[in-house]
């Protein structure tokens, strides 16, 4: 999984605008099982604590300390010359390890699989919600004191189906690549990412709503075969690194559900994970 000397399997459970604590469980248990699968040790960022539910201000504030921690753990992976493998809680922790990973490689295109496109900013956001702005932010349509290096001709959205009036006329207008969900998902992200290096942002809510627990259900989503046959697709490019987010985990008592939903996801995506031993 690493062709440097660094560990490169990270889990992160800080604050990152959480409307819940299912989040930050979840990436615990993903975790476990991305150790599990790899057999390579993690480096644990963060921990479970209670949410805060409040503006985009005070949610990053209140994630900043942590974030910086995430984009320096993500400085250290990169240039040793290892693939960084990332459970998070939720979306808005991409805010800390997007521009570090296009500094690094500004020729790998990020594939955002998500139910949405993350490209609002504090002004046109209609919910405030940190992780709605993530994109935006990384490529510098806000600034969140984490890095603006992404370029926007580098983001493919894919499985994008919830879009606010300003997302939409950014996709309308061609400023944003986005493969709608459908038939021929797999083969026409293949034709968007053009032979590209690839870093892959998984949110689990870009599956149809109860496959696995998610914050947000959108239908229309992916089924697991249809990821599994977008991720053998990805497998064939240059694999960046990889992100896992937005995956719920109960408490104690449901663990049990919440070990069998991670192992099922990680089987999933475990095309990516075996591209990395390939190398």
């Amino acid at each position: 999984m690493t062709r440097g000397d660094v560990s490169a399997l990270t889990v992160f459970r800080g604050r990152a605008g959480d409307h819940n604590e299912r989040g930050m469980r979840g990436a615990r248990l993903l975790g476990e099982e991305l150790t599990r699968r790899t057999g390579s040790g993690s480096v644990s960022i963060g921990q479970s604590r209670p949410v805060l539910n409040s503006s985009w201000e005070t949610e990053l504030a209140a994630a900043l300390p942590e974030l910086r921690r995430l984009a320096r753990r993500y400085e250290e992976i990169l240039s040793a010359g290892s693939v960084p493998v990332t459970a998070m809680n939720r979306c808005a922790a991409g805010l800390a390890t997007l521009p570090v990973v296009a500094r690094h490689r500004p020729d790998a295109c990020v594939v955002w699989l998500d139910a949405h496109p993350d490209l609002n900013t504090p002004l046109t956001s209609e919910s405030g919600y940190l992780g709605g702005m993530v994109l935006a932010g990384a490529t510098g349509m806000w600034d969140s004191g984490l890095g603006t290096d992404l370029s926007v001709d580098n983001v493919v959205l894919g499985g994008a189906r919830d879009v606010d009036p300003a997302e939409r006329r950014m996709l309308d207008e061609g400023l944003v690549r986005s493969v709608p969900p459908g038939a021929g998902l797999p083969e026409r992200l293949r034709s968007a990412v053009a032979g590209r290096p690839v870093y892959v942002h998984l949110d689990c809510d870009v599956l149809e709503p109860g496959i696995l627990s998610t914050d947000y259900r959108i239908p229309g989503g992916m089924t697991l075969e249809q990821l599994r046959a977008v991720s053998e697709v990805l497998a064939d490019h240059e694999l960046v690194g990889i992100e896992l987010g937005e995956f719920e985990g109960g408490g104690s008592a449901e663990d049990e559900a919440g070990q069998a939903g991670a192992a099922e996801l990680v089987g999933t995506v475990e095309p990516l994970l075996r591209s990395l031993d390939d190398r």
